[in-house]
């Protein structure tokens, strides 16, 4: 699977640390949307990310425009408080970017116009707001690389080698 994470003007340099962090844990690729309400070289994103930066592609572009124009091919899926769908409730093709916007505002109104029949949510309850950006994007990642049986990751765990005592 191609896992793209796009995150259109992010504005909090932890959160896109975390992300970064997911990304490189299961071979997405992140695409940042300027302007970026940090420098990618911020202490905070690096922090959060740890020692994963090496083990990342990461792309930055100037606006959506240029994100689109090098980028033409694949499916497009909208993180969204808007969204009718239940983000669980779409079928994530092998080569897919998943949008989410900056924490204050979301995506731009325009964006989610243009694809209503991609524009998802992760439910909650309805009096509140929403989710943390980070879990927003580890959400939609694992339910994306569910459907494709997560393609090219192991599940290295060692519990199978456990013995289990019922004291």
């Amino acid at each position: 699977m191609e896992l793209n994470i796009v995150l259109h003007e992010p504005e909090i340099p932890q959160n896109t640390g975390n992300i970064a962090r997911t990304c490189a844990a299961v071979g997405a690729s992140l695409h940042l949307i300027e302007p970026l309400g940090f420098k990618i070289d911020d202490k905070n994103v690096r922090r959060a990310g740890l020692d994963y930066w090496d083990k990342l592609d990461v792309k930055t572009y100037k606006n959506l425009e240029e994100f689109f124009e090098k980028n033409p091919n694949g499916q497009y899926v909208f993180g969204t408080t808007k969204g009718r769908t239940n983000h669980a409730q779409i079928s994530y093709e092998k080569k897919c970017y998943i949008f989410f916007g900056k924490e204050s505002k979301g995506l731009p109104e325009e964006l989610l116009i243009k694809h209503p029949e991609t524009c998802v949510r992760i439910p909650m309850k309805d009096e509140l707001r929403s989710l943390n950006l980070s879990n927003c994007v580890a959400i939609m990642v694992y339910e994306a690389l569910r459907q494709n049986n997560f393609e090219s990751l192991s599940s290295k765990g060692e519990l199978h080698n456990l013995h289990w005592s019922e004291e």
